[in-house]
């Protein structure tokens, strides 16, 4: 399967297992078992959702919104139950006008879960971990 480094951004081709003790990158050797969500922008976006063969899970936020800053500790948490598994991302909306806009977000935090490079859900307002990591594994 196909995943995007959250280091360096390179696509690499990983074997499908259930876990994983170790994978790491064969261009920057960053680990791929990082979950600290990415960072994207209209620069990196396309790139990022069109190359992950696992889910990529987006949360479009600005840092001048209460409920995006009260669900962001619950959105890393989150992302550390799936490893390999699902890739979390993060656009700041006031970085990122064009993809922001393209996606038509309205109101954040508005999370949308891309697979196969189309978007397969979305949710707007702030979620707690469990319903987050429950609403993610719905597409492992």
């Amino acid at each position: 399967m196909r995943v995007v480094c959250p280091h360096c951004l390179s696509v690499n081709n990983v074997p499908q297992k259930e876990s994983y003790k170790k994978a790491n990158c064969g261009r920057c050797k960053g680990s791929l078992l990082d979950t600290k969500p990415m960072e994207l922008d209209d620069s990196n976006f396309d790139e990022v959702i069109a190359n992950s063969d696992i889910p990529v899970i987006v949360d479009f936020w600005a840092p001048w919104c209460g409920p995006c800053q009260m669900m962001a500790p619950n959105f890393e948490q989150s992302a550390t139950r799936f490893p390999l598994k699902a890739r979390y991302a993060k656009v700041n909306t006031e970085n990122a006008p064009a993809v922001s806009s393209r996606f038509g977000i309205r109101s954040i935090p508005t999370l949308i879960v891309f697979k196969n490079g189309q978007e397969v859900h979305r949710v707007s307002g702030a979620l707690d971990e469990a319903s987050l990591s429950q609403m993610v594994s719905q597409f492992i």
